[in-house]
């Protein structure tokens, strides 16, 4: 007797067949990045990598991170867990998240575009995004 179960295949985020294949495509440009208020990109599907580039715009460096309060903080009240991206400056990094979280660091509003590679995984998949999470805040 066989289990139907053990044949049920599908996307997930423990299934690496769902970060082997091609992602599909997915992009925002000329992104306002506001001072002092997170803007949060939401993505359709889990990613399997996300690309984010300071436009250079204002000259002023970007704060990116996974959740609000990460890119919230300060120095005075960490966690402070974002990086910075200065003028035209870009990073890429193989990710798997519902969304990502953008702030100008400064007195300027910024400038972003953004690349993502997404999966076939739907984000009801990726409870909460990593809120909470030790490095994410």
């Amino acid at each position: 007797m066989t289990d139907r179960n053990l044949h049920n295949y599908s996307a997930g985020l423990q299934n690496v067949g769902s970060y082997q294949v091609s992602s599909i495509p997915f992009a925002s440009a000329s992104i306002t990045v506001p001072v002092d208020v997170p803007i949060e990109i939401t993505f359709p599907r889990v990613t399997r990598f996300v690309n984010v580039k300071n436009v250079g715009t204002a000259s002023a460096d970007i704060r990116v991170g996974f959740s609000s309060r990460g890119v919230s903080s300060s120095a005075a009240s960490p966690p402070n867990n974002y990086f910075l991206l200065s003028d035209t400056e870009s990073y890429e990094g193989a990710f798997k998240v519902s969304s990502v979280f953008l702030m100008a660091d400064g007195a300027t509003p910024s400038e972003a575009n953004i690349i993502a590679g997404l999966t076939n995984i739907d984000t009801n998949n990726l409870q909460n995004n990593w809120t909470g999470s030790i490095g994410v805040g």
